[in-house]
């Protein structure tokens, strides 16, 4: 599933850096190594998994590959992220109705103890 792909690429934190540092700016794959204690050669890596998931677009100009945040998909995550927090949000505030509810009774037995 296209989710599965976009989450699994978001759980590592070299992963999510290289999509923030992307997002403002395109750049290159090399400049993007560059920063990390890892090979360059990891570092592809880690660009082809945040590629395949859709998060990042690659292109070469020359022998550069530049590589910048892909906002289509950064937002359909985001919207199912917002309707996972709106079905919790729901399921807790209809917990608090409940608990509410009882609440009274619960008074009333506490207070002929």
């Amino acid at each position: 599933m296209e989710i599965d792909r976009v989450f699994h690429a978001l759980a590592t934190a070299t992963r999510r850096d290289i999509l923030r540092r992307t997002i403002g700016e395109e750049q290159s794959v090399s400049i993007l190594a560059g920063d990390y204690e890892m090979s360059f050669a990891a570092v592809q890596k880690h660009v082809a998994v945040l590629e395949a998931a859709g998060l990042i677009i690659k292109r070469a100009e020359g022998r550069e590959r530049l590589v910048r945040a892909n906002p289509e998909m950064i937002a359909r995550a985001r919207a199912l992220l917002a309707r996972y927090e709106e079905l919790w949000r729901a399921r807790i505030s209809r917990l608090d109705d409940l608990l509410a509810s009882d609440a009274p009774h619960n008074n009333k037995h506490d207070e002929g103890v």
